[in-house]
């Protein structure tokens, strides 16, 4: 099989922290998304992406990862050393689907995870933020031994993305494990329970305040914006985040927008403000 560069996929050095590793995978996935992207091979290159961010964000996986070495280069003919099922395998049964993964992966992690012999964690549910918000009802069709069985199978609200459910086996076959995998979202992201937002302003709304209708997983809600505000400040929205015990809040990073001066008209408004404000943003460099 060939080696996956999981760190080239993400254009991340190995010293690559967790930070970078989530900016990285966030960038790209909103360029390479199906239903948005119109790049060549998009999907082939979002499940790339979905596959090597699977690695690199859990500390375990790109841990076990990290001991293949730096020498191996993508397309490189790939065997895993003879230990490394002893060494990485948790004792778990085998994934009988992982994510839909390359053959790369499931050598390397499609027996980890630890399940006890009872249980088969057979892949992974992809729903929607709105799905894992509110909850929902899906029909999934499970393989057990060779046999395929349809369930309805109910989704919490307030589930979080790599959270496992389970579902009964019958007539002694073992229970199922699937793990939720939650889609990036063109406005959310997810860190738990909290659910974030960025807010683009204008400078004149920033400088100013004002009030804006942002959007929320349960609707839209009127937020006031300081004067003064300043990009990248943080404001929060108790409450509106992922329900659960505790919920979460949703979190509205602002984020200044910049109109460019297109006309004389335009032009002689940002000469005017050059010379009326006695500012200078990199004083701090002094």
């Amino acid at each position: 099989m060939q080696f996956k560069d999981y760190y080239s996929t993400l254009g991340l050095s190995r010293s690559a922290g967790a930070e970078d590793i989530k900016l990285a995978y966030r960038k790209l996935a909103r360029k390479y998304h199906p239903d948005v992207s119109k790049e060549k091979n998009a999907e082939e290159k979002f499940k790339e992406l979905q596959e090597a961010y699977e690695v690199l964000k859990d500390p375990d996986k790109r841990a076990a990862y990290d001991q293949l070495g730096p020498n191996f280069r993508s397309g490189q003919q790939f065997r895993p050393p003879p230990d490394w099922g002893q060494r990485f395998g948790g004792g778990g049964q085998r994934v009988n689907e992982t994510h839909g993964f390359s053959d790369f992966f499931s050598s390397l992690f499609g027996g980890a995870g630890g399940y006890a012999p009872q249980e088969d964690e057979s892949g992974q549910l992809d729903i929607t933020v709105e799905e894992a918000y509110a909850g929902s009802s899906r029909r999934v069709t499970l393989n057990e031994s060779g046999r395929a069985r349809v369930v309805e199978m109910q989704i919490p609200a307030g589930i979080t993305d790599g959270q496992a459910l389970r579902v009964a086996g019958v007539g002694g076959r073992p229970a199922t494990v699937l793990r939720m995998r939650i889609r990036q979202h063109a406005v959310y992201s997810l860190q738990g329970k909290d659910v974030h937002v960025e807010l683009p302003l204008a400078p004149w709304e920033a400088a100013l305040g004002t009030r804006v209708a942002v959007p929320t997983l349960g609707g839209r809600v009127e937020l006031t914006v300081p004067a003064g505000a300043q990009s990248g400040q943080k404001l929060r929205l108790r409450g509106r985040g992922f329900p659960g015990n505790p919920g979460g809040d949703q979190i509205v990073s602002i984020k200044l927008v910049t109109p460019s001066a297109e006309s004389t008209k335009q032009r002689e408004a940002y000469e005017r403000m050059s010379r009326e404000f006695d500012f200078n943003p990199r004083a701090h460099w002094a």
